[in-house]
Formats: structure tokens, C-alpha cells, sequence
């Protein structure tokens, strides 16, 4: 294991008036585009939003912001927030963000996706930046305004203009992510990083939700007491604090004994199913390109997977059936 550490930037790296004088953009105005101009704003930054004429952009009129289209929002921008969803990215940017870009201006991508499987690519002349927060929209905004501030990996990928350090760590700062620390990390490393835990640690509990409720129902276990269970007691929330807080491995001290031997003996027998090559495939794929590739194709086609499942889960939920139940009893007084 490597003995390097990642680099840490907290509001004492930025440069004083970082922003000054700099014109942003911000394109898309949805859960991370709202926050983010809404916290620049409260930092002092003026700001335009570029969006389609949808309701979002109706939402940002109404929070008062000035909207324009996006390739209008770009003229003129010294630096160009891309906060709209990684698939329609590439298709977006060639044809209204990269021939309204002035020389000297920047662009910042909210995670490495398009950056590092070349979906994208900065022109000559263009600084390329990445603040890839590591959480939601709204809870970015939530610890914006108590002060707590979040998580970030942070990357300078191209520097023409001389200050790329510079206005990255402006917007950063401006919307909160260096109160708790942002830590720098290339475009290409973040995406495998994201992908890679989304397609191992969120398949796998996801899988495990389902497959221990089908189990238990089964079994004759209530279906709304297996629910409570499993996530909706905040059990389980206090057992991922405890690994944020405590550590992985001292958090498993606060359980008794039967919890302990029993999570041992059957993570033990889950090791042996080739749980870990199964992970090394996942990571191989996704640094290969091969899954951007694939989510492309299933793009092209109209989402023909995702449907799919969209509709099994229109037909039959009956694990949503046990939340909506156990709701109603934790809501009786």
C-alpha cells in the first residue's frame, strides 16, 4: 500500500479576491446546480444560469436568478461551471458550451466522468478543472448554511490561462467545500473511484437489501418489520457513522459478541463465493473505458436496461409496500 497521502485544501489556500473580476456560468440548474449558485451567490459571486427553458429554469427566476441559454451563458464566461448530468454532456458541449468559450476562460466539470473517457476535451487555450463534491445537492446546501461545509476531490487537468489553481480553489471556497477540506485528485482517478464503489459497495448492499427481505418474507418474517430492520430504525445509519467516526474496523467493537461471530462467520463464507475478483473484474472495466462504453450504447438505444427494470419495479414492489406500512405505524402517536 502506497504511504502517500492526499493533498488537503482548506479556505486558508485561497488566495484572497480568488474570483475577482472573473464572469461564471453555471449550466443546469437542477439538485447540484442549485446549490452550487445559490451558495456562490451568498459568497458574493455573480453568477448566470444557462438552461433550457424547462421548469428548472423557471425555478431559478424564481430563486432570482438571470437565465440565459446555454450557449448565451457561455459568451463571455471566464469560467464555466458543467453541472448538467454526465451522459448529455458530450453532445451538449459540442454543439453550444465549446464554440462559445472565449481564449483564456475555464471549465468545470462537478466529477471526472467525461474528462477522464475523453467524452470531453478541453480546447488550446481552455483550463480544465474538476470539483467533484462528495455528497448531494441539497445536503450541500443544508451544511453550506450551517457552516460545516463538505468534501471535495479537486484537480487542475489543464492550465492555459496561468490561474487555473487559482479560480479553482476560488469556487471551491465560494461554495463551501474547503471549510471541511477538498483533496486533490486527477479527473481519471475520481471516476474510477466513484464508479468502482457505486458498482461493488452500492451493488452489493443493494443486492443484500433484496435478496434478505425476499429471504426473510419467505421465512414467514413481517415484510414491514424486516423493512425496520434493515434500514428504517436508523440502525443502520449509526453503524456507518460508527465506521466514519470510529473506524471500519474499532466500529465492530460496539456490537455484542452474537453480532460479531456471526457477521465474521458469514462475511468469511461471502469471501469464498470469489467476492473480490468479482470487484477486480468491476475495476477493470471501468478503468478499461469499457463500461462508459456500454452506458453509451444503452444511452443510444434509449435506455432499454433501465426501462426494463423501471417497469418490473411499476409491477410488483412489495418491499415499497412494507416501507409505506411501517411508516404508518411509526407515525401513529
Amino acid at each position: 500500500m502506497s504511504n502517500a497521502s492526499l493533498k488537503r485544501y482548506t479556505s486558508v489556500d485561497c488566495p484572497p479576491n480568488a474570483l475577482a473580476g472573473e464572469r461564471l456560468a453555471v449550466l443546469g440548474y437542477g439538485n447540484l446546480g442549485r446549490s452550487f449558485a445559490q451558495n456562490l451567490r451568498d459568497a458574493g459571486v455573480c453568477i448566470t444560469i444557462g438552461n433550457i427553458e424547462d421548469t428548472y429554469a423557471d425555478k431559478a427566476r424564481a430563486d432570482g436568478f438571470t437565465v440565459a441559454g446555454i450557449a448565451a451563458a457561455c459568451k463571455g464566461a471566464d469560467v464555466v461551471l458543467v453541472l448538467l448530468p454526465d451522459e448529455i454532456i458530450p453532445e451538449v458541449f459540442a454543439a453550444q458550451i465549446e464554440p462559445n468559450l472565449a481564449n483564456g476562460s475555464a471549465l468545470l466539470f462537478a466529477s471526472g466522468y467525461c474528462l477522464a473517457y475523453r467524452l470531453v476535451t478541453a480546447g488550446a487555450g481552455i483550463d480544465a478543472l474538476m470539483l467533484a463534491p462528495r455528497m448531494g445537492g441539497e445536503t450541500i446546501r443544508q451544511r453550506y448554511v450551517d457552516k460545516q461545509g463538505y468534501n471535495a476531490f479537486i484537480s487542475v487537468e489543464q492550465d492555459c490561462s496561468g490561474k487555473a489553481w487559482r479560480r479553482l480553489l476560488g469556487v471551491a471556497n465560494a461554495v463551501g467545500a474547503l471549510q471541511a477540506g477538498a483533496f486533490e485528485l486527477g479527473a481519471q482517478t475520481e471516476a474510477n473511484l466513484d464508479l468502482f464503489i457505486e458498482q461493488t459497495l452500492g451493488a452489493a448492499i443493494g443486492a443484500a437489501v433484496m435478496s434478505a427481505f425476499s429471504v426473510g418474507v419467505e421465512q414467514g418474517l413481517p415484510a414491514e418489520a424486516l423493512a425496520l430492520e434493515m434500514y428504517m430504525s436508523g440502525e443502520m445509519e449509526s453503524v456507518w457513522q460508527g465506521f466514519r467516526t470510529e473506524g471500519f474496523r474499532n466500529s465492530a467493537t460496539t456490537h455484542g459478541p452474537t453480532a460479531m461471530f456471526g457477521g465474521m462467520l458469514r462475511t468469511m463464507q461471502l469471501f469464498q463465493v470469489g467476492l473480490e475478483e468479482q470487484f477486480r473484474q468491476t475495476f477493470e472495466e471501468i478503468r478499461s473505458g469499457q463500461f462508459a462504453e456500454r452506458f453509451n450504447a444503452e444511452r443510444e438505444a434509449g435506455y432499454p436496461l433501465l426501462s426494463k427494470v423501471a417497469a418490473m419495479n411499476a409491477q410488483l414492489d412489495p418491499l415499497g409496500e412494507a416501507e409505506a406500512l411501517m411508516r404508518g405505524c411509526l407515525k401513529k402517536k
